[in-house]
């Protein structure tokens, strides 16, 4: 049943943007918040950490807004939202430590060599800068750009930029693999 959930949630979230834009016409924005409003109901289902509950609360605000204002702004919103938490998860794993990429390496290679955990600190802070750009580019599609601009890059454009920003660092981290005789 939790496993049902953390699918529903990915594939509601992943489809937002396109699911907003081609109901914008068609139904008034307080109706479309009840899509928010289920992603807040899911996010808050499907974890445990704090942030993510505070994620929810805001995704919930925003369907508030939405459903209050009749308004479309705040629906548009959660893509900047979504990128905001997982800066503030990423930033603060480098503060705080050890760095959420290190976390998931680990999970694969328990043992990391000192070159690869200096890596994992670097790709982090790669990722805090993808989540700067990214949020930047949701909020102002949000704020000032018409709505099959908005959907086009939160619902497309976004997904290939971190397509991208992946392939990369696979392509990277054979390298730093490689030169440490790790390859």
């Amino acid at each position: 049943m939790a496993r049902m959930r953390v699918v529903a949630f990915g594939l509601v979230s992943l489809a937002y943007p396109v699911l907003v834009y081609f109901a914008l016409g068609r139904f008034e924005p307080r109706w479309l918040s009840l899509l928010l409003f289920a992603l807040a109901v899911l996010r808050a289902l499907t974890t445990r950490q704090a942030l993510w509950w505070v994620a929810a609360a805001g995704t919930g605000l925003l369907a508030l807004l939405a459903t209050v204002l009749n308004q479309a702004l705040p629906l548009k919103l959660y893509p900047a939202l979504v990128n905001a938490v997982m800066l503030v998860m990423f930033a603060a794993s480098l503060r705080f430590g050890p760095p959420l990429v290190e976390r998931m390496a680990r999970l694969q290679e328990p043992q990391l060599p000192p070159f690869a955990v200096l890596y994992t600190r670097r790709v982090t802070q790669v990722w805090c800068g993808f989540f700067v750009l990214n949020g930047a580019l949701a909020l102002a599609t949000a704020l000032w750009a018409p709505d099959r601009i908005w959907a086009l890059y939160n619902g497309l454009l976004a997904y290939v930029m971190m397509g991208v920003l992946f392939a990369g660092e696979w392509l990277v981290r054979r390298r730093v693999k490689a030169a440490h005789g790790h390859g």
